[in-house]
């Protein structure tokens, strides 16, 4: 079992960042997608606490399509999964969404006429 914990700390720009954490000594970090390696990869010591490692994970404009894209980081020496994130986008997703508003609005509309009838009853 890996001694390493990765933290997300952000995502924004089209980089995924995040610390690793329980490594004196620079860890090897993998991060694959659809189980190749992720190119620009960086690992930097943390300037506040020597203890800390800052992970960059540029994503690929290639790896931004329809559906879920997922990565996957992972300790390179034992090749156990520290940590994963996933990206949604495109029409596979509408139809979540437009059922989320649907149900909402049913359920919006139940408050409405149990309101209502609460103010005619009760006056």
């Amino acid at each position: 079992m890996s001694t390493l914990t990765v933290t997300k700390t952000r995502l924004s720009g089209g980089l995924w960042e995040g610390l690793v954490s329980g490594a004196s000594a620079p860890p090897e970090i993998e991060v694959l997608h659809d189980a190749r390696p992720v190119e620009g990869v960086r690992l930097e010591q943390s300037a506040e606490d020597g203890a800390l490692w800052r992970l960059s994970v540029p994503v690929p404009a290639a790896a931004i399509a329809d559906g879920v894209q997922t990565f996957v980081i992972r300790d390179g020496a034992s090749g156990e999964t520290l940590e994963s994130f996933c990206i949604l986008a495109g029409e596979a997703l509408d139809h979540d969404i437009r059922a989320e508003i649907a149900l909402l609005r049913e359920e919006l509309d139940l408050l409405k006429r149990a309101f209502r009838r609460h103010c005619r009853d009760g006056a």
